[in-house]
């Protein structure tokens, strides 16, 4: 049996197209609501992600790193931390869930089984992530460095996805997501959507997409289950380290190499370059600064946000009115 309807033409286009396929992960035991819970409660604790979030999809920088306690301290257990989603406006990330749960581990071994044989690709890096997501949450504008698989297990979430050319960011901000000196996260402009791919993702699908095309998420209004399946090929690695080492040459050399315009010839040696650096120093030391948690959860009040001293809330805006015109 198998866990994703395959046709001869998204066989041939994975990886290099955006793809929505039909998948029957989402029937699957280990994500029902109580499977979900005990699976949150055996996973290291230290690596449960809460984030909350502004309320206009569209803004770049409104995104808090929570805590997993309430403000007194109290471990919120796997249920608590449900039901805070379920009530709340949160952003609940498990990443490489794989390396951690067996079963967990299993399937997703499966998928990629899977992935080969159906397209030939070589899969390397494999990390599953669960997403818990409150209604009507969302994700701002951004890009990976790896593949991504998303897969959707419950609710609806509307999916913008972007062409993976220079026109949706610069070079200057792909190199600094692979040197690790800045996050994801990339200025949006409206005028971006004219040209995304949209589609509300429902239970039961997967989407996937080239490597580093942009995207942003918001969810529809009920709580959304999904899994964020991140993997390298070959290919894509080879991209990546061409990118690292572009970022290098600009930062420490003061060039000006270009990721769609600089000659293929070179790419070879850009590979090498920056696999030795990496080697060498341990990787490039940028000057991103890492999320300091900004929030607790309150168990008795499901979703309410308790914001640290001198941490601005999000609120929602008020609509504007209309002004009528003179006569």
């Amino acid at each position: 049996m198998t866990l994703i309807n395959w046709t001869p033409e998204t066989q041939r286009a994975f990886t290099r197209e955006p793809l929505v396929f039909t998948q029957t992960v989402a029937d699957n035991e280990l994500f029902s609501e109580e499977a979900l819970i005990a699976l949150i409660d055996r996973y290291p604790r230290d690596s449960v992600e809460v984030f909350t979030m502004g309320y206009e999809p569209t803004i770049f920088g409104e995104w808090y790193l929570g805590r997993k306690t309430a403000s007194d301290g109290t471990e919120l257990d796997g249920r608590a931390l449900m039901d805070a989603v379920k009530a709340g406006r949160l952003w609940l990330n498990l990443r490489r869930v794989n390396h951690a749960d067996p079963a967990v581990g299993a399937l997703c071994d499966a998928i990629f089984k899977e992935v080969a044989e159906k397209t030939g690709t070589h899969n390397l890096k494999t990390d599953l992530g669960l997403l818990i997501s409150s209604p009507n949450a969302h994700v701002v504008y951004h890009l990976d460095m790896p593949m991504v698989m998303l897969w959707q297990i419950r609710g609806v979430k509307t999916v913008y996805l972007y062409p993976a050319d220079a026109g949706f960011f610069t070079d200057r901000q792909i190199e600094g997501i692979a040197l690790r000196e800045s996050d994801e996260n990339l200025p949006y402009e409206a005028a971006f959507d004219r040209q995304a791919m949209i589609h509300d993702l429902k239970p039961g699908e997967m989407l996937t997409w080239p490597q580093n095309a942009p995207h942003r998420i918001v969810n529809g209004n009920m709580v959304n289950v999904s899994l964020s399946i991140e993997f390298m090929t070959p290919r894509a690695l080879w991209r990546a380290n061409v990118i690292y080492a572009n970022g290098l040459l600009r930062r420490l050399f003061g060039l000006n190499p270009s990721l769609a315009s600089s000659p293929k010839l070179l790419e070879p040696f850009k590979v090498v370059f920056a696999r030795l650096y990496k080697m060498a120093t341990g990787g490039f030391k940028g000057h991103k600064s890492p999320l300091k948690p900004a929030f607790s959860l309150d168990p008795a009040r499901p979703g309410t946000i308790i914001y640290d001293d001198g941490v601005k809330p999000f609120t929602r805006q008020p609509a504007k009115k209309a002004t009528k015109k003179a006569a």
